[in-house]
């Protein structure tokens, strides 16, 4: 080939050589809107999707209409055969646990069943036959929720002799909501329903009607949601505390659409943003937006190292903050180009490496060790592993075939970007690789507002943000919420303030008995 292009004229030569920069330049571009075209009909189509080759894809984009069953049963037809080197290796079947056996706490209500007429008497000498035993068998039974109306009946005393001695009446019990016509028990139970459940009230409402006959409006199941939220929102305050006292917090962000008069014929784009740590509280914060001040409100004066993604308001929060990145957003980058590209080896040896961290991360979790011993084991063999992936995406980011606007340069550039504070946690042995701790404890807010659609107003906002806090600290903390909000909610209206740190869920729960 270059013996041809020095026999030809200068002239044709620059022309050939155009030529050939053009092409290849074309195909780079042909590529990378495939590599576009692939990625969204992955998100058009879901998970399942992922296992549907670009031909398969394609064929679905020709129907009128393609429901989610028959994305699955296209993703369950063969596809074309991958090669020796790439297919994985088959992994052995983990053993099935057999049935597993029902809990022993549950009571054992016994049903016995005699034998039919023809069986209790003998063929042979036509006697009663005698009961040698049972045949044992046990399976899950429920009673329906069962609701009544309690009558607390107060009683009143006077001297029938001194009448103007007055009358005495023993005091009124506290409550959640004072004079209100549900009692606490039903108050936690919609709170749970609705935040750990994810009914929205509407539903339950509606339930009530169907099975039990109650005509409970939505707008009372909403007013008692608000009264609780404006009592958690108290607590809150001293969960920041806790939170700022470890010097290490997690922080994401997700959208919640929420009613504003500022609005017309739509919702108004709000959020709520979670700034927890692992292993201990987690506080949500309600912003009409997703600006940096959000953040930098709720951080201020808070010293130590903050966790998240890469996003710009994650940064200039004020003095005394170290900022750490997350590894998981780093790989999601390098997943998706292996999605788009899945022939070209270079995100798969990105994904191999970051796997081998991440082995090393689960071991030293399952082992329990300390934070010391695990900073030993990320300096011995982790560093090592970074220090390559960095050379690594370096020069994979400069091949002439990775592009800024394709998926493989984008991974390259986020990793880049972020490489600095995705070292930070080499040099600490309490950081989290990853920010999963706070994803997981958002993704149930993201599962809810698919039910609930929207925030009534602005003012409600802070108040479901207060008892999405509790709940997902209760759960950080394996607190039973039902058990505790059954506890603390009746006291917290007559509690004095400088004595409500007593009722968080990390000092109620190490009051409980072991």
């Amino acid at each position: 080939m270059q013996d041809a292009l020095d026999k030809l004229s200068p002239e044709l030569k620059e022309i050939f050589t155009q030529v050939l920069n053009d092409h290849k330049r074309l195909l780079a571009e042909n590529n990378f809107l495939r590599q576009e075209l692939r990625l969204l009909r992955l998100e058009k189509y879901g998970p399942k999707s992922e296992k549907l080759s670009d031909e398969q894809l394609e064929l679905l984009e020709g129907e009128l209409s393609v429901t989610r069953a028959e994305v699955e049963q296209e993703a369950q037809q063969p596809a074309a055969p991958t090669p020796p080197a790439q297919r994985p290796e088959n992994k052995p079947r983990k053993k099935h646990p057999g049935r597993v056996e029902l809990p022993s706490h549950l009571e054992r209500r016994e049903v016995k069943i005699p034998c039919p007429p023809e069986e209790c008497i003998c063929p042979h000498c036509q006697m009663e036959r005698a009961v040698i035993g049972y045949e044992r068998s046990e399976e899950l039974e429920m009673i329906p929720a069962f609701y009544f109306v309690k009558v607390t009946l107060r009683e009143k005393r006077a001297c029938v002799r001194h009448p103007e001695g007055g009358v005495g009446c023993a005091p009124c019990p506290p409550k959640i909501i004072p004079k209100g016509k549900l009692s606490d028990a039903m108050i936690v139970d919609v709170l749970v329903k609705k935040y750990g459940d994810h009914l929205p009230a509407y539903r339950q409402s509606m339930s009530l009607e169907r099975d039990a006959g109650i005509d409970l409006s939505r707008k009372t199941l909403i007013g008692v949601i608000m009264k609780s939220g404006e009592l958690l929102e108290a607590l809150i305050p001293t969960l920041k505390t806790d939170l700022f006292a470890g010097q290490y917090i997690q922080a994401d962000e997700t959208k919640v659409p929420c009613q504003s008069p500022e609005v017309r014929g739509r919702n108004h784009q709000a959020y709520l943003w979670e700034f927890s740590r692992p292993g201990g509280p987690v506080v949500f914060d309600f912003q009409m937006g997703r600006a940096r001040a959000g953040p930098a409100e709720f951080l201020r004066g808070f010293k130590g190292i903050l966790q998240s993604d890469g996003y710009a308001a994650y940064d200039k929060l004020g003095e005394g903050i170290e900022y750490a990145a997350c590894w998981a957003h780093a790989r999601r980058e390098f997943y998706r180009a292996h999605q788009l590209q899945e022939n070209d080896p270079r995100p798969l040896e990105i994904l191999g490496v970051i796997g081998q961290m991440y082995q090393l991360e689960e071991h030293a979790r399952q082992a329990g060790v300390a934070p010391t011993e695990r900073l030993a084991l990320r300096q011995s063999q982790t560093r090592l592993w970074v220090e390559q992936l960095g050379k690594r995406i370096v020069e994979i980011r400069a091949q002439n075939d990775v592009l800024p606007a394709s998926q493989l340069g984008k991974a390259c550039d986020y990793t880049l970007g972020q490489w600095t504070r995705l070292q930070v946690f080499l040099s600490h042995g309490h950081l989290e690789i990853d920010n999963n701790w706070c994803e997981n404890a958002i993704r149930p807010l993201a599962v809810g507002r698919k039910n609930w659609l929207h925030i009534g107003s602005e003012e409600a906002g802070p108040r479901v943000a207060a008892i999405a806090s509790i709940f997902e600290t209760c759960r950080r903390l394996d607190i039973n919420p039902r058990t505790y909000l059954l506890d603390v909610l009746p006291q917290m209206p007559e509690w004095p303030m400088n004595r409500v740190a007593e009722l968080s869920p990390m000092a109620w729960k190490s009051r409980q008995p072991a």
